[in-house]
This record gives C-alpha cells, structure tokens and sequence, in this order.
C-alpha cells in the first residue's frame, strides 16, 4: 500500500471578491501573524528609541563641570598660578597644574593625569566643591624626564575635559 502525502498547510489563498483579487491569510499559529510580527517591530524599535535618548541624556549629564582655564605653572600661590608657560627646563624640579572649574552642579570630582610621552606618570583625584573651584596638582619632573609631556582634565566618569600640553627642555 502506498503511503498517504499530505500537502503542506497553505498558508495564504488568492480570493477573488468582485474583480480584484486579494491575499487573504488562512489560520497560520492562531491568526495575525503579521499582526504579531509588527507589533514585536514597533515595540523593540521604541525600545531603541528609548535606549538611544537615554545614552544621550547620561552623555550630556556626564559634563558635570566646565574648564574655564588649566595650565602648567612653576608654583600656586593663594590659589593662582605662578610663572605659567608651555617650555620648562628639566631643573624646574617640580610642576603645578592649575585648573578652574566652573559650572559645577553638585559636588563632584576632576583627574588630573600626567603623561611623559605617552607614559602615565601620576594621576591625582581632586575635589570640586562649589560652582566656580580652583585646584591643582603636583609633580616632580626627575632629571631624565625631558620631552614632551601633558596632563589630560577628566571629569568623574573618566571624559576627557581638556589637555594641556608642555615640553621639558634640557
């Protein structure tokens, strides 16, 4: 006895109504299939939608604080930079960046990041108190030290503020 094929469902059917013939869908997996698949579409891509404005919404929160100046001194004195430049010579012994901030919305923090070449050197966690802060840091620039160097400003969450490049000459 021969085995009995069955032909698979079909899944849609050409109906005619009047002239114009249509594509109706039969019962697949209950109905609405499309249905189901564009109510999925439409809800992952709010979901995107809404992932997307919340990343933006945390980069923009994450500059906490402006730099309204940073640079490179030989000294801070009352809590200004002394004898500020880009060129210093190797036996200057110790560095200062000074950097003020402004804008700060709630207590918060800075880094300052001191690079030889692209070697980290140091790197200092200041506090930021109020609205407008000046604070610096410190560093010891050993004889061999000579070359280019720069302190990178990062807010809180690690974002580059700014850089400030300066060189140390023999």
């Amino acid at each position: 006895m021969a085995p009995i094929l069955h032909e698979p469902e079909t899944r849609f059917s050409m109906v005619c109504e009047g002239k114009t013939p249509q594509l109706k869908s039969n019962t697949f997996l209950g109905g609405g299939i499309m249905k189901r698949f564009t109510l999925f579409a439409l809800a992952l891509a709010a979901l995107c939608l809404m992932l997307s404005l919340t990343v933006q919404v945390m980069a923009y929160q994450s500059k906490s604080v402006d730099v309204e100046s940073a640079m490179i001194s030989r000294d801070v004195i009352d809590r200004s930079a002394i004898d500020v430049s880009t060129s210093f010579p190797v036996s200057v012994g110790k560095l200062f960046c000074f950097t003020k901030i402004v804008n700060a919305q709630d207590p918060t923090e800075i880094t300052h990041v001191w690079y030889y070449g692209s070697v980290e050197r140091a790197r200092v966690t200041l506090p930021v108190n109020s609205n407008s802060w000046r604070t610096y840091s410190s560093k010891i620039i050993q004889p061999h030290e000579i070359g280019d160097w720069y302190v990178d400003v990062l807010d809180a969450q690690g974002d580059l503020l700014v850089s400030v490049p300066f060189k140390v000459t023999q």
